[in-house]
């Protein structure tokens, strides 16, 4: 079977060398990067206890997936679980496509034991970000990793360049995994205390004897008087954490894709689901190593001492082991406004150039009238038809068993309703509905996240990133706009929003689509805080939304469209690895006419 299908391929490659030699025809387009994960439960013990985590490829965090500007990266995922899954692309916007964008709202879930191939652009795009799973709670056991998107070799980054590159994945974690987690909820319950914080997939240094023997910690290796750009993801449950590196500085460079104006931090505030890129130089004395430290942060941190990732720095002519207590950070969460302007501070770098050889600040947001107003209110979880369920505005969304998108394609009526409020109504009770914001493509809007809830939230849009033009403590007013920032705010798709304060952030609807817009904190996530913006062009010609792909997958009214899927694992996995290296020799053909021609 193998041999067949390479002569097909083989046939095919020949024909279109053929063609390509003859009429000077160039393959080429955009240059494209193809991945295939193998999703499946292996047995980890990051804290000690052996459990069950979800991992690609059987790596825990999964690889990394690298691109550039403008990069087709293909992922095709082979569901190896028990139960359905969808990938999704923290941050990546993909423009036009939201048929690839992994939710509930836009897709289908992956079966068990099927595969189903992403295919997107990261248009006009560069940065850090990552990917994760996207349905009930999976992320608490594993399945993410990280995604780097470079810059093209003709647009400068506005630094040195950095002599390595480090990524973090950090993140609270808990012993039990993501089906137990969820019974929790389903019974009414909080998730409690997690029980530490893993640093890439590892449990802590033993840097007290409360934290047991045997635990396999984090080791960065580095050399002395290098600089490293250092890439930091949230990838956690629901635990704002504080990152530092003892006795080192961090310049902050980047922001969830976009650069921004170049700070020093001795420690960092990083928020469920949010990315940042920093230049650490290795300019301290080599006696010992050093603690790298992941905290629990808007906590009883005393309480809370066990919710601490130690990893280790250790420049190559180390001359001993870290040792006495941890660095703590530089603001006191009981002093909540000095914490609050850390993330005031960050700025957008207005004159660097980011995706495109343009400055960043020549986008001028500030001058655009806004033409809606959305506050979206999230309160303390409460009980709905007997169930305790999380809002925005009241509704906690009920996600319909055929996406929209898909159900609009085909004429579905009913699935869903254009009726999401537009602010909160304190006279109406808290209800399940499948009600969703009808967006006005390209309006600019600005958006208000009011958090009366108790705890710190993120929150994030897909398809988008948005200016971060305000927060403050207490409850926006109109009147709070006189105080935005409308020159050099900074642009990201994650933001946090204070217990009992708000944030305002401004973006232009010009992605036409379904897009998510939620809550990243996994609990309140998973009892409904989330809706999804629907940005139709009446004018739709096939530029702005591509058409719906042809390996969609059906499910809900529609699952009587879907073709079975033949299952042989070994057939199917070689297959992919015969069309990668299809793949690339159709990539070095397509440069033939380039160089030749």
């Amino acid at each position: 079977m193998a041999a067949a299908y390479f002569f097909s391929r083989f046939t095919t490659f020949s024909f279109l060398f053929s063609l390509a030699l003859l009429c000077g025809f160039s393959l080429a387009g955009d240059p494209s990067v193809s991945y295939v994960f193998e999703v499946s439960y292996i047995t980890a013990s990051p804290l000690g206890v052996p459990q069950q985590v979800i991992a690609m490829n059987g790596k825990f965090p999964g690889p990394v997936i690298n691109a550039t500007t403008n990069y087709n990266v293909d992922v095709n995922v082979f569901n190896r679980l028990d139960e359905p899954f969808l990938f999704t692309w923290n941050g990546i916007e993909i423009r036009g496509e939201s048929w690839q964008d992994g939710v509930l709202g836009t897709n289908c879930p992956i079966p068990p034991n099927w595969n189903f191939t992403y295919s997107f652009q990261v248009k006009d795009q560069i940065g850090s970000f990552f990917y994760f799973p996207s349905l009930s709670l999976q992320r608490a056991s594993g399945g993410f990793g990280p995604i780097i998107i470079n810059n093209r070799d003709r647009i400068p980054i506005p630094f040195n360049e950095p002599d390595g590159e480090i990524s973090f994945m950090i993140g609270d974690w808990y012993t039990q995994n993501h089906t137990a987690l969820r019974g929790v909820l389903d019974s009414g319950e909080e998730l409690g205390m997690p029980d530490g914080v893993l640093i890439n997939g590892k449990g802590p240094y033993k840097y007290t004897s409360s934290v047991p023997d045997g635990i396999h910690y984090e080791t960065i290796n580095v050399d002395p008087g290098k600089t490293y750009r250092i890439r930091v993801h949230n990838v956690g449950t629901s635990t704002s954490l504080n990152f530092r590196i003892q006795n080192h500085k961090m310049l902050l460079v980047e922001t969830e894709g976009h650069y921004n104006s170049q700070t020093n931090f001795t420690d960092f505030d990083i928020h469920v689901g949010q990315s940042y890129s920093f230049l650490v130089t290795m300019d301290q004395n080599a006696s010992t190593d050093y603690y790298i430290v992941a905290s629990a942060r808007f906590v009883n941190e005393t309480a809370w001492q066990r919710v601490t990732g130690v990893g280790i720095l250790h420049y190559s002519n180390s001359e001993g082991q870290a040792s006495g207590p941890l660095p703590v950070p530089a603001t006191d969460v009981s002093q909540p406004w000095s914490v609050m302007n850390q993330q005031r501070a960050i700025k957008q770098n207005t004159s660097a150039s980011g995706a495109r050889p343009n400055p960043q600040g020549s986008y001028h947001y500030g001058e655009i009238n806004i033409t809606g107003t959305y506050i979206l209110r999230s309160m303390p979880p409460t009980k709905i038809n007997g169930s305790v369920r999380a809002t925005l505005n009241g509704i906690s969304f009920l996600n319909p068993s055929t996406p929209m998108r898909l159900a609009d394609k085909h004429k579905v009526n009913g699935v869903y309703k254009l009726d999401f409020p537009e602010r909160p109504a304190d006279n109406i009770p808290p209800r399940l509905e499948s009600s969703i914001i009808n967006a006005t493509y390209k309006g600019f809007i600005q958006i208000i996240f009011q958090n009366n809830d108790t705890k710190v939230q993120s929150f994030h849009i897909d398809g988008y990133s948005f200016y971060v033009v305000a927060m403050d403590f207490g409850n926006w007013t109109e009147d709070k706009k006189g105080s935005y920032n409308n020159w050099d705010a900074v642009s990201r798709s994650t933001v946090e929003v204070y217990p009992g304060a708000w944030t305002a952030v401004l973006l232009s609807l010009d992605n036409a689509g379904v897009w998510n817009i939620r809550v990243q904190n996994l609990d309140r996530w998973y009892l409904g805080q989330e809706t999804y913006m629907r940005i139709i062009n009446p004018e739709e010609n096939g530029s702005t939304e591509m058409d719906q792909p042809g390996n969609a997958l059906y499910c809900g009214a529609l699952k009587s469209m879907q073709k079975d899927q033949i299952h042989s694992s070994a057939t199917s996995i070689l297959n992919e690895k015969l069309n990668l290296v299809f793949s690339l020799v159709m990539v070095l053909l397509a440069l033939v006419p380039v160089f030749f021609c």
